[in-house]
């Protein structure tokens, strides 16, 4: 079934059209992605279809018993709403008879009159009528698992992630066919990531979205649009297939440019000679030269390159000594003036000396504490205990989550000119703000435009050239893929690579970390960091497992239990004398293997593949000796001592 047809769409942007002449329609139960520069229109396009952004040409047709949910990239809200009013304002019939039905029960808890009761058992009726029990169970399911659980918080008191995940569980829980989605993932936690993935995955509804997330890309869709050149484009497949692809229809293009070059060689000089146009023939040969000649030419993506001079790491490059940090627990009312005094650890005396050369991922949940260690790391916030030593070499570039531009009314190239006029290079290069601006792909008439003209990307881009420009040698980034489109995330993931300084990075993107972070600092819950030596889809492999291996274990103990009880229900028959050593042998080699499980598991984790590789092996074998064991203590355990 055709849910949304788009019919020759176009909108103009601040200089010349975004795009023109789009089309294209999605089915019932489809997961595609728009994907694209930053500034080529994607949010703009979302916002279309939303009906949120007028269009400058073309038609929008939305199946009426569809319906459409749409998540903004910077999603708008009333900061004196609760959380589920926010939730709950929506359009959504299904959404507004529970609420309906919620409100009445509250009001009813105080004492209810005849026609009350006659509006419960009314509600009541179409509650079962439309099986909303279930759909309010899917709902307080979907809230719980984001870890939205006191719905009495005003929207106005909460995180940006938590904001964010609000904002995620108001368009899950509408009962609407086609999910816009911009930028899901931005500014929630890689746990919340993982499961909105799943979630995403196993939904009947359609789903279109724009996202720089590539792992994301992967799992959930099954098409791929790009928006190049004003135009939309489909690709069949999910990224990597998109990626496949578009290597191979570059390299027709190259060649077919090279083809007709070589032709048009010929032809020129041909019409240099100054042909008779008379004949019927050469008359067709000059139109078709002047059409290939007037053609519309391939022009190849201008690549840049993040690049500054690099700048020399002393002995001590940045030590962390006894680092703690504490912030009030809120109560369950709406302000810091509710606070019940409770301190709780966000940092609990952390200890590190940096060396030359690091590159480490910080993971955490969202409110974990991840961007206070930075901003204490980076001196712009003091822990109540410990103290931060500083080489006198060591330069920070603090990339922050939220860019602060004291002036939007500046042009791009005026801002830039304010850090440096002229700029020193990896290469020996001096380099005026205009040419350093151009390398990092900000040529033409974008160098004067206004940062508040700016979109998101091209305005955190503009911020990290300027960063870059004070060549740090300690570079601290929370959260620098917000908003980048993936051409963008591919560059900085090469300069990264390359990068000959400390890194310490925050980001939710899995991807980006699995390239850019040699190991982890995990931000535990009780306000502890502990080391994971690892990247970041290990780590997720790591806690996958063991949460597998903890349902085992609960499973296997329900099991025992069961089995326990069976017994103890029915005569069981004496073990002999061998049979009961042989049992109580069992029990401490078991406990014995189960020890060595946790070992094996950080040994497997480890960098250094021969020992890895060996712990494998013999976690392997661990597995099937334990298997075994536990089947023959089942046995004994069903004999009476």
């Amino acid at each position: 079934m055709n849910i949304l047809s788009v019919n020759s769409l176009g909108k103009i942007g601040r200089e010349e059209p975004l795009f023109s002449k789009i089309t294209f329609g999605m089915e019932a139960g489809e997961k595609a992605a728009i994907i694209g520069r930053n500034g080529s229109g994607k949010s703009t396009l979302l916002g279309i279809l939303a009906g949120n952004i007028t269009s400058d040409e073309g038609s929008v047709v939305i199946n009426k018993e569809c319906g459409i949910s749409y998540l903004a990239q910077n999603p708008a809200f009333n900061p004196e709403n609760t959380i589920e009013q926010h939730i709950f304002q929506s359009k959504s019939p299904k959404l507004a008879k529970i609420r309906e039905y919620e409100q009445l029960c509250l009001s009813m808890e105080k004492g209810f009159s005849q026609s009350q009761q006659n509006y419960f058992d009314t509600l009541t009726l179409e509650m079962n009528k439309g099986d909303l029990w279930n759909y309010e169970a899917q709902v307080r399911s979907v809230l719980t698992t984001l870890g939205i659980k006191n719905m009495s918080e005003k929207m106005g008191t909460l995180s940006g992630g938590m904001l964010k995940k609000v904002a995620l569980a108001q368009v899950l829980v509408e009962d609407t066919g086609l999910l816009l989605l911009d930028e899901p993932t931005n500014h929630l936690d890689i746990e919340t990531i993982f499961w909105l993935q799943k979630h995403l995955q196993e939904t009947k509804r359609a789903v279109l979205m724009v996202t720089h997330d590539r792992y994301f890309l992967d799992a959930v869709c099954s098409n791929i649009y790009e928006l190049d050149r004003k135009k939309l484009k489909l690709y069949q497949g999910n990224y990597s297939t998109y990626l496949e692809k578009k290597q191979i229809e570059l390299e027709i293009e190259e060649n077919t440019e090279r083809r007709i070059e070589s032709v048009l060689r010929i032809e020129r000089d041909w019409l240099m000679r100054g042909p008779c146009a008379r004949g019927t023939k050469a008359k067709a040969r000059i139109q078709k030269d002047n059409e290939l000649i007037n053609r519309e030419k391939f022009a190849k993506e201008k690549e840049f390159s993040f690049e500054v001079a690099g700048r020399r790491l002393g002995g001590k490059i940045l030590e962390l000594h006894g680092i703690s940090k504490n912030y009030p627990k809120f109560g369950q009312k709406n302000s810091p003036d509710d606070s019940t005094g409770t301190l709780i650890p966000v940092i609990k005396n952390f200890s590190y000396k940096f060396s030359k050369g690091e590159k480490i991922g910080i993971f955490g949940c969202n409110g974990s504490g991840k961007s206070t260690l930075l901003n204490i790391i980076a001196g712009k916030l003091q822990g109540e205990e410990g103290f931060v030593e500083t080489g006198e070499n060591t330069c920070i570039g603090y990339y922050q989550q939220y860019p602060e531009f004291k002036n939007l009314n500046l042009t791009v190239l005026d801002y830039i000119k304010e850090a440096a006029e002229v700029i020193h290079t990896n290469s020996g290069k001096d380099l005026s703000a205009s040419q350093f601006l151009k390398e990092f792909g900000f040529e033409g008439k974008i160098q004067h435009s206004l940062l508040e003209n700016l979109s998101g990307g091209e305005r955190k881009r503009v911020f990290l050239i300027r960063l870059l420009i004070s060549n740090p040698n300690f570079l601290i980034l929370d959260e620098p893929t917000n908003d980048f489109d993936i051409f963008t995330m591919n560059i900085l993931e090469k300069f990264l690579s390359d990068y000959k300084g400390c890194l310490l990075i925050v980001s939710h993107d899995r991807f980006f970390m699995d390239k850019t972070a040699d190991t982890l600092f995990i931000m535990e819950k009780n306000g502890s960091i502990s080391h994971f030596p690892g990247k970041c889809s290990e780590y997720l492999q790591y806690l996958e497992e063991k949460k597998r291996e903890e349902a085992e274990k609960i499973s296997a103990k329900k099991q025992i239990e069961r089995m326990s009880a069976k017994q103890e229900k029915q005569p069981k028959k004496r073990r002999t004398f061998a049979e009961q050593k042989e049992f109580t042998q069992l029990e401490e080699e078991i406990l014995e293997l189960e020890e060595r499980k946790p070992q094996l598991e950080q040994e497997m984790a480890s960098t250094n593949y021969t020992i890895a590789g060996k712990a494998g092996k013999e976690y392997t074998e661990l597995e099937k000796i334990l298997a075994e064991k536990y089947k023959r203590w089942e046995e004994l355990a069903e004999l009476e001592e």
